[in-house]
């Protein structure tokens, strides 16, 4: 039996997971799925939602649970559960990588964002003036988050929940890691071929970031967790 914490990304939340967290506790394992502040069932103000409020809500999730914890990160995801294994690696048996960023030390988010020149999301995200917050449309879920979810009916009944603020801040932060604490905790990537949010060019380059265990490739977008769940869940168990 394992123990598992599923972390989203932007725009996201615990209810991302259903599908994932349901089958991967089928064999007894534990499974938990966080709202991370200003997601989902953790309301915060924009102020707070902040990198390291998400990284301290992991943490507070690690430090309950059984050990070793497995940390899941999605996409956004990716760059907090780095941070949490950076100040917690011998709580953490593995982290794994779904479609998410595997950061190197002085990379922020948003600058490797920007440079993935066919990346989709970036230019379709609609920026508050100030700049502290961004939305998507309706039209931007449907063709670059969830463009090859076969069950159109889900992918309409999921919209409304990508129709939030997300706060900029966290894609702004700097990544700090070592190679004495992060470096030594075991890392897995799954690629997403058809990702268009963080493309599988942009994908291949972050792999290279750090000594990776194993990396899987899945036929599917950037939510292979809502397009092919039972594949994904697969290769998790395979990586824990």
């Amino acid at each position: 039996m394992k123990n598992y914490i599923l972390v989203h990304g932007a725009w996201g939340g615990a209810w991302e997971f259903k599908q994932v967290a349901e089958q991967l506790s089928a064999d007894g394992s534990k499974v938990i799925t966080l709202d991370l502040p200003g997601h989902g069932r953790n309301p915060a103000p924009i102020s707070e939602v902040t990198m390291e409020n998400y990284v301290q809500t992991v943490i507070s999730a690690v430090h309950q649970a059984d050990e070793p914890v497995i940390l899941v990160g999605h996409s956004l995801a990716g760059a907090v559960i780095s941070e949490v294994a950076e100040q917690f690696p011998t709580k953490i048996g593995g982290l794994i990588y779904v479609a998410a960023m595997l950061l190197k030390t002085g990379d922020t988010p948003l600058e490797i964002m920007q440079s993935d020149e066919n990346g989709q999301l970036l230019p379709n995200a609609i920026f508050s003036e100030d700049q502290t917050s961004a939305t998507l449309t309706a039209e931007t879920v449907r063709d670059v988050l969830l463009h090859d979810v076969e069950d159109k009916e889900r992918v309409e009944a999921l919209i409304p929940n990508f129709l939030m603020t997300q706060s900029t801040h966290p894609f702004m932060a700097v990544t700090q890691l070592s190679e004495e604490r992060f470096g030594t905790v075991p890392k897995y990537y799954i690629r997403a071929s058809k990702d268009k949010v963080l493309t599988p060019t942009l994908q291949d380059q972050m792999i290279t970031n750090w000594p990776v265990e194993q990396v899987h490739t899945l036929d599917s977008g950037h939510f292979p967790l809502t397009s092919i769940p039972a594949q994904l869940v697969d290769v998790i168990r395979n990586y824990s």
